[in-house]
């Protein structure tokens, strides 16, 4: 019987400081899926509105799922999702690893305008009193379609295992 080769799970979102750990987190089981979680859990993920853009195109792992899938998040500026993919699967075909299984969930479509400008103040500015509150609540209003997100990955995943 072969050994499954693990899916490297990667959300990924600009600055991977909001959106992308926190689908994450959801994909993990830290954070409940039935109903929007409150401030303060997300303000207890590791992540979670402290990434600064030095970070950015950094893989970081954020644990492994219950099928010992690695979960990563990566913020990519204003890179898009195929170059990304592209720049990874080069990446591990020059380390000889092309065969790698990869899932790349990009979570900007989740994303509002409460989030941007709350990130935007919070991250690139320095105002962390005004906008972590915005983009905590910006990011519980779309909460329930970063559950959705998330569960259309693990179909996904489901098809690549």
């Amino acid at each position: 019987m072969a050994v499954r080769e693990p899916v490297r799970v990667i959300y990924t979102c600009y600055g991977g400081t909001h959106s992308s750990p926190v689908a994450a987190a959801i994909h993990l089981g830290l954070l409940p899926r039935d109903r929007v979680p409150s401030a303060g859990q997300l303000e207890t993920l590791p992540l979670f509105d402290r990434v600064d853009g030095t970070s950015r195109g950094r893989l970081t792992l954020v644990g492994v799922d219950g099928r010992g899938n690695p979960v990563y998040v990566v913020g990519r500026g204003s890179t898009d999702l195929a170059a990304l993919r592209n720049t990874i699967q080069s990446t591990l075909r020059l380390a000889g690893r092309a065969d790698l299984p990869l899932l790349v969930v990009d979570t900007l479509d989740c994303v509002n305008g409460l989030m941007r400008v709350g990130g935007y103040l919070s991250r690139r500015l320095g105002l962390v009193r005004i906008g972590r509150p915005l983009v905590i609540l910006g990011t519980q209003l779309t909460y329930p379609r970063l559950v959705r997100l998330v569960e259309q990955a693990e179909a996904a995943l489901s098809e690549l295992s």
